[in-house]
Parts: structure tokens; sequence; C-alpha cells
């Protein structure tokens, strides 16, 4: 049996792409499962000018999919109420924070309010100030804020951020939202890890040889090139998405499972990261930019729609990150990211360092490899040594494998309903912390530096490849290769 979660939640941007898509179907996947009852409110809020009818419509069109009983999604609809509200004015804070009363005494909700700002970056800060000085908190239970990427720009942005941030909240009640913290795959990285003897034991600079991270998207730009052009994949997919994969991944061993332990065991990683001056981003990292491939539709980069002829926008990003820890002395860690690339699939694979015993045969044992399978569907692969069938004692790699079930994926929460649902808890782990979003800018800035002073080579791929050749050269200066070939 679920226990009931009693909570008023604030959708800024209510009447977005994301409310409608994601988070009004996880908030009644959640009410379908029992976890919001009788005790709970949505209050939507934006600039167009909605009456709740027209907003309660909204709701219904966006749960038709998942809607089995109609009368059950009525019974949730009835919680929901709407607000035209403009937050960049202090005065019309108030018809918001009477529609968030009414709400609370008529679902008999004590407190216990969150905030979701789906809304554009710039109005983070100025939300969070008039919610605390128009007195739209809550006096008794808790406050949280939701806060949709990017957390800034750069670390100078992310910082002032952070400051207008906790003059209205405290650290521990913001929940920075990245997604791919929510998906499954990810969140079985620790129970991969800590759940296994085996693996528990040999995570270190002992038996592993190197940690790969790779999130490849066969997409182009597509009519992305406004925002992609000034973000790049460095920006779009290595500051956020893969530097919280990393923190499962190189993480100390937490004292429990509980929120604060596992952000202190990560940040103990996260500040042994080094950053790199511009000759070892020279070194450590690969920039490209995607060319033409065999199809004719796989036009280059720069003559995408809205792509200045002159770009020098990273479409690729491949480098090694590297820990000052004990845990890690002398193990690389890489990470990769683009568009246009062979394959689509995000994926991590932790390559074991080979055995020391010389069977004295023609083929000796390789490298082990676990691989976690994140997307497109879920799976964990374990490549092992045995011997192979010929007469002669030589070795041969098998392959142990699981893949996600259609049931389990059925079953499986989606990421946006696991992270409002880990909010209304209370519990942070999912949730990327104010020490690890700081480290990630710092570390990238580094590396935006030396890009945006046109200091490093722009290679160029092919479209339909895994990337430029400087990629695969980056690994085997260490003796080591790529995994994943698409």
């Amino acid at each position: 049996m679920v226990s009931e979660i009693k909570t008023l939640v604030t959708f800024f941007g209510g009447t977005g792409d994301l409310a409608k898509r994601k988070l009004y179907p996880s908030v009644f996947n959640l009410y379908k499962k029992g976890y919001l009852q009788k005790h709970f409110a949505i209050v939507g809020t934006a600039r167009q000018a909605l009456n709740d009818d027209e907003f309660k419509q909204l709701v219904r069109d966006s749960i038709k999919d998942f809607t089995d009983d109609q009368a059950q999604a009525e019974a949730f609809i009835e919680h929901f109420s709407y607000r035209a509200h403009d937050v960049t004015d202090a005065a019309s804070y108030a018809v918001l924070k009477e529609a968030i009363e009414e709400a609370a005494d008529k679902f008999d909700i004590d407190g216990n309010r969150i905030f979701y700002m789906s809304v554009a970056p710039r109005f983070f800060g100025t939300i969070a100030k008039y919610l605390k000085s128009e007195g739209l908190l809550a006096n008794t239970g808790y406050n949280r804020l939701m806060i949709e990427k990017p957390f800034g720009t750069s670390y100078d942005t992310a910082a002032e951020l952070q400051n207008d941030l906790e003059n209205a909240f405290d650290d521990n009640q913001l929940f920075r939202i990245d997604h791919y913290l929510g998906k499954e795959m990810v969140q079985n990285i620790a129970a991969l890890r800590f759940g296994n003897p085996i693996f528990d034991a040999a995570w270190n600079k002992d038996y592993i040889k190197n940690v790969q991270v790779t999130l490849s998207e066969v997409l182009g730009v597509e009519e992305r090139a406004g925002y992609y052009d000034t973000a790049g994949a460095l920006l779009d997919m290595i500051q956020n998405h893969t530097m919280q994969i990393v923190g499962w991944l190189a993480m100390e061993k937490p004292e429990s499972f509980t929120d604060k332990d596992i952000r202190a065991a990560k940040n103990a990683a996260f500040n042994a990261l080094k950053i790199y001056d511009e000759a070892e981003v020279n070194k450590y990292f690969v920039r490209a930019q995607y060319g033409a491939g065999d199809s004719a539709d796989f036009k280059p980069y720069l003559e995408e729609l809205d792509v200045p002829a002159d770009s020098k926008n990273n479409t690729f990003i491949a480098g090694e990150l590297q820990f000052d820890l004990p845990r890690w002395e002398g193990v690389p860690f890489y990470v990769r990211s683009g568009k246009r690339l062979a394959a689509k699939q995000t994926r991590v694979d932790i390559v074991f360092k080979t055995g020391t015993f010389n069977f004295g045969s023609e083929q000796e044992a390789q490298e082990a490899v676990l691989s976690i399978i994140i997307d497109p569907k879920g799976a964990i692969e374990l490549k092992l040594n045995a011997k192979s069938v010929e007469d002669a004692f030589n070795t041969r790699t098998i392959d142990l494998g699981w893949t996600v079930s259609d049931e389990d994926k059925k079953n499986t929460p989606e990421p946006y309903e696991r992270m409002i649902h880990d909010t209304m808890n209370g519990d942070g782990s999912n949730f990327a912390d104010w020490n690890g979003v700081s480290i990630a800018w710092k570390f990238v800035d580094a590396i935006s530096a030396v890009y945006t002073a046109d200091k490093a080579p722009l290679e160029t791929y092919k479209s339909g490849s895994m990337g430029p050749e400087a990629s695969d050269k980056l690994l085997a200066a260490n003796g080591d290769a790529w995994v994943f070939k698409g």
C-alpha cells in the first residue's frame, strides 16, 4: 500500500509544451498509483488567458492517451485550477496567491507547496524573489522549488542564479531537474555497483582500465540552430546529462543510501575532478562538426537552416576526465556526445583490466566489459572470457545479457513522474546540488574558453559515422578504444 502525499503544486509555464506532454501525464500516473488521493491540488499559471474550464480541457487532452477510466480522469482534473499571470509583475502575484490559497482550502492542504518552473531560465530568479516577497510560501509544511535546465550558461551566470534563489529558498529546498537522473537505467548504476560485491569490490583502479560514457544522436540540429549554435554538444549534453551520469560512476561509496550521503559521496568525486588549462584541453578533448554523409539528406552542419556560414560550433565532443582520488588514480573517464552519428544510444561501458594469468595460448584473455544501455531500450551486458571450443586451449569472449522486457518498460515510471514524486517526498538523491553544478560549470568553462578563443582544432566528421578520427586517437594514446562502434 502506498501512502497518500498531501501537496499543492504550482506549475509556472502551465500551458507550455512540457507541461502538456510530460508534467500532467506524470502527475496523473501518481494519482492512478494512489500517491495523490484527496488532498492535493494543481495550480497552473502562464500569460495565456484561460478560465478554469478551458485549462481543465487542456489537461484532459494531455492525459487522454493515459486514461483508462474517464470517471477517474474527471476526478483527477477537478483538482486543477488556473490563473493567468505575468511573472515579472509583483502586483499580479496577489492573483496567484489567491488561487493557491483557494485550492489549499478546498482540498484541505496545510502547507506543503511545490513551485515548478517550466519557463525561460531568465525568469527563475524573478519568480523565486516574488514568491517570497509577495507571501506565496506556506508557513507550515515545506516549500520546494523545481527548476528545469539549463541552470545558467556559465559558472558566473549559474552562481548569480544560485544567489538569487537562495534569497528565497535554502539550497535543500531547490530541486534542479536533469531528467537523465530519472531514467531507470541510470538509477540501475547504483544497484549494479553497490548491490553486487563482485562489482563493488572491483570498482577501482586495481580492476578497471577505463570508463566510457556515450550519448550519441542520429539526428542533426533540425530546427534548433538558434539555440544549438550557442551551446553545442559541450553545453547541451556534456555539462549536464553526461556529468551527472559520471557522478554515479565516479562517486565514493556513500555512508548510507540517503540523499544527504549520496550527494556527499558524489561531491567527493566532483571536487577531485581536474580542471584543465589550455594545453590540457587540446590534449584531452576533441571538438568536431558534422559534414556531409552518404545520403543526400545529410547536409553539412554549415548548410543547415539558420546556422552561420562561419560557425565554429561543436556538434561532437569527446574527452578524457581525470579524478584526483586514490580510487581512480590513472583511470581515464572518457565521454563523448554528438549529433548525426551512426546510432542513437546512451550507454556506459566499464572496461576491466586483462587478467595477468598466462595460458600460453595463441588467444589470451581479453578485457572484460560491463555495459549499461540506458537508451533507447534498457539493457545490461557483460562480456567475459571463456574457453573456445577448439582442441587448443584458447580463450574467447562470451556475452551475458539482460534486456528490459516490454512488461517492465510498461511498469517503469517516466523520468518526470519519478522526479515529481521524489520532490514531493523531499528526496534529492536524483537531483543535482549546487556543488556538483558549480564544478561541472568550472570544468566546462575552461574548455569553452579555449574554443571561444578558437585555440583548438575543429575537426569534421562524416554524417553517419561515430565521429572524427581524432576521437579514436584520443583513446588510442592510452592503449584504449571505444567499446561502442555504432
